[in-house]
């Protein structure tokens, strides 16, 4: 993947959110760490409908959810105020799912590319590699 240079990079599972700017030249993936933004997760309608079941035996995807919806504002804040001009998304498939159903249009027209993987806790360089391949 060509990622524009000066792209933010979004690594989310439903516990962390990592983010990183792309400073390498055209055709080169070189991120540096930005520092992460003040999330709180106090929206719990976000995942109402995710009740304790078989297929969902606790309540800590309640948690994640409402997670992903306070890091999807962020980015949607971002996005409406040109903090973010490409935006690549790097998370937990079942993360990813989530945030998709709160990107505002604004933040989908910045989308450069979504990778499903969860990656918050590798190196950058696994990280890079995984863009380079996207």
């Amino acid at each position: 993947m060509l990622l524009p240079h000066g792209a933010t990079i979004a690594v989310i599972d439903g516990e962390k959110l990592r983010l990183f700017r792309n400073t390498g030249k055209v055709g080169e993936t070189k991120l540096v760490a930005l520092e992460e933004p003040a999330l709180g997760s106090d929206n719990k309608s976000s995942g109402a409908r995710h009740g304790s079941s078989a297929g969902n035996p606790d309540d800590s995807r309640l948690e994640e959810d409402s997670f992903v919806v306070a890091v999807a504002g962020w980015l949607n804040t971002q996005a409406l105020g040109h903090g973010i001009d490409a935006l690549a998304v790097i998370a937990a498939p079942k993360s990813l799912g989530e945030l998709r159903k709160h990107y505002h249009k604004a933040l989908e027209a910045k989308l450069v590319v979504e990778l499903a993987k969860d990656l918050t806790g590798h190196s950058i360089a696994d990280i890079e590699a995984a863009l380079e391949k996207a």
